[in-house]
């Protein structure tokens, strides 16, 4: 059965319809690619991971592992180039303990399905390196869906884009590429990394998320592709506030009016504690009614030991 996109225009709820239920929309879970040999979940448990990024392994907090360790601390440390430590004074910030060989920053690659891509990884006071390799999996998704597309030069926009994987992957198969993030420095990286993945012309917008979809819907444009990744919290650069629980249904219903209706795919991922798929999957039938090949449900890493660390929940369809 084919299935139509009804898209509400004044964001109404859809309205019933006598369509049978819709096969090919399913509730799934996603892992990172088994085969991407540059990166390894090596252990998780008592709120720390373990991971290998290329030839170093780190050691960082994270506060949904609450469950034991399947290595020993003797282990850990033995394996450990980096070891994040929190700052007492500070729940967000830290600094890092480094072994002699630890190099910052450092390089790693993925390569998969007509993707060739490369980042430069770098040790934050913030935890984070520069990429969740848990996208891995939005990075093909975003690749295959606009090799599919009858448009030639697609149009993409991503939103909180970060260090810009998911830009790099929309480039390569492609498409002309918008890149929005608020924060300066995050978008330099990201232009480090388009050049190391020899890569160019994406479009680089230094803005608050909300501000710049409002007049991008003002101005009557629309995209065939948008990414979002939304924080908990976050500040614009000019200090406009934004909170998740408070933003984003309002920033869904502008979305819906920038998507086209002919060639398109939609991805959200969200990392907030607690933020259940179902959710998303509200919204999302809200704003945008009946969609196609919809897929939802978590994001998650298997470490060696076949525990599944849930790192977020994320909501996808496409038209093809």
């Amino acid at each position: 059965m084919s299935l139509c996109w009804c898209f509400i225009r004044n964001h109404q709820p859809p309205q019933t319809t006598n369509h049978k239920p819709q096969t090919n929309n399913r509730l799934i879970q996603l892992l990172t690619p088994e085969h991407w040999t540059e990166y390894e979940l090596l252990d998780s448990g008592n709120f720390q991971k373990l991971e290998r990024f290329g030839s170093f392994v780190l050691d960082r907090p994270e506060p949904q592992a609450i469950w034991d360790k399947s290595l020993s601390d003797q282990e850990w440390a033995r394996q450990a180039h980096a070891t994040f430590r929190r700052d007492r004074q500070s729940p967000e910030r830290g600094d890092w303990q480094t072994r002699p060989e630890m190099r910052d920053p450092w390089f790693v690659s993925f390569r998969e399905g007509g993707l060739d891509l490369r980042f430069k990884l770098s040790l934050t006071s913030f935890k984070h390196v520069g990429l969740f390799p848990e996208q891995a999996t939005n990075w093909t998704y975003i690749h295959d869906r606009i090799r599919a597309m009858s448009v030639s030069r697609p149009r993409v926009l991503n939103l909180f884009a970060y260090t810009g994987a998911a830009s790099l992957a929309a480039r390569q198969a492609g498409a002309d590429v918008t890149h929005v993030d608020s924060v300066r420095q995050v978008i330099s990286w990201a232009r480090e990394n388009m050049d190391y993945s020899n890569l160019d012309n994406i479009r680089w917008v230094v803005e608050d998320a909300m501000k710049f979809v409002r007049r991008e819907v003002r101005r009557g444009n629309t995209y065939n592709g948008l990414i979002l990744d939304p924080p908990a919290y976050g500040r614009g650069p000019d200090g406009e506030k934004w909170v998740l629980e408070e933003h984003l249904n309002e920033l869904l219903k502008a979305c819906a009016d920038l998507l086209d209706r002919t060639d398109f795919f939609f991805i959200i991922n969200l990392y907030s504690l607690g933020f259940s798929s179902l959710i998303v999957d509200n919204l999302i039938r809200q704003v945008f009614g009946q969609v196609p090949n919809a897929e939802w449900g978590e994001l998650y890493l298997d470490d060696a030991s076949r525990k599944r660390l849930p790192l977020g929940v994320f909501f996808r369809f496409a038209s093809v």
